[in-house]
């Protein structure tokens, strides 16, 4: 069994956790990962009012009784929601586990630890980790360019950016973008992180609510089947491709502002491809590791192969490499 500060500090048993994906992370996703060992996560924002989460938190516990966690994620908006309410509905659901993405954490961690909640926040630069452990946070999620959704505007590949985080956090820290499988997962530990969070990966599952013809897709895509959108504007985000995104980049090319793709990127479209199956109806969120995606398992199996296979790489193969002159041979 694989222990990690990660695992020993959040409660859970394998180091592996479902990152909060806007549509999907829902109580049936969460639950089965926690449920087979690993840190589910309930998007917070994909329920349309703090009572609604309220509800999901519920759902999810009669689901499972493994921890499980809420994301809140603090974007800038002309209207924002109600964050204070969110995070109301989070502490009165008794979650003990809080991934925070985007803004500062700070407004929220007194309320949450007060609670005695656990907040796992979500970085794309060594900087911003550096600053959220020092806001007092429990654990750092550093987000590596090839990840799904907002990669931050540095461009640092997890490869550079996990060793380069470790050096300076010591709370537990967890890696994400470009992780499916156990190679992944060792490589992750091999480079400082305790653990690894997967998006794109567990979107690709039985339990994940988002429709087939979706999960088929990613499957049937490549690592070079994304797009960068906002390139332009300060916020990149890394997408799907298909005919929306493309659409979305060659407006920007152009000259184009946020007003010019705005009905193109509306979140209800988004939700539309995840719901109805039609895979150009809008953007949707998708990292490079589909090019490492070749099956559609259930949570428990997907997670039990990478933990063995995992086990299987350090004892096996990496225990029996021999220095042989300027390079390791297996």
């Amino acid at each position: 069994m694989l222990r990690t500060r990660f695992t020993e500090v959040f409660g859970v048993e394998h180091p592996i956790v479902q990152g909060g994906m806007m549509w999907a992370g829902r109580a049936e996703l969460a639950a089965a990962v926690s449920q087979a060992g690993g840190l589910g996560i309930v998007t917070g924002l994909t329920q349309p009012t703090p009572a609604a989460l309220r509800e999901e938190i519920a759902r999810t516990r009669d689901l499972t009784d493994k921890p499980f966690g809420v994301n809140l994620t603090i974007l800038p908006s002309i209207s924002p929601p109600p964050y204070a309410e969110y995070r109301q509905a989070i502490i009165d659901g008794g979650v003990k586990i809080v991934e925070i993405a985007g803004g500062n954490p700070a407004t929220h961690l007194p309320y949450l630890k007060d609670a005695g909640i656990k907040v796992l926040h979500k970085c794309t630069s060594v900087k911003h980790a550096v600053k959220a452990q020092q806001v007092g946070v429990d654990g750092i999620s550093i987000d590596g360019f090839e990840c799904a959704g907002h990669p931050g505007e540095n461009d640092t590949p997890g490869l550079v950016l996990i060793p380069a985080a470790a050096r300076e956090i010591e709370i537990p820290m967890i890696a994400s973008g470009g992780f499916a499988d156990a190679r992944g997962l060792v490589a992750a530990l091999a480079l400082g992180a305790h653990g690894v969070n997967m998006g794109t990966r567990f979107l690709c599952t039985a339990e994940s609510p988002v429709a087939q013809v979706v999960k088929e897709q990613i499957v049937a895509n490549s690592e070079l089947d994304t797009q960068l959108i906002f390139r332009t504007m300060g916020n990149t985000a890394r997408v799907a491709d298909n005919a929306i995104s493309r659409r979305v980049v060659e407006i920007e090319r152009a000259g184009g502002t946020f007003d010019d793709v705005r009905d193109l990127v509306a979140g209800a479209r988004g939700r539309k491809v995840f719901e109805d199956g039609d895979l150009d109806a809008g953007i949707w969120s998708a990292g490079q590791c589909q090019g490492l995606i070749h099956d559609i398992p259930t949570c428990a199996d997907l997670i039990a192969r990478m933990v063995r296979e995992a086990e299987e790489l350090i004892t096996g193969r990496l225990t029996n490499a021999v220095v042989a002159g300027a390079g390791v041979r297996p």
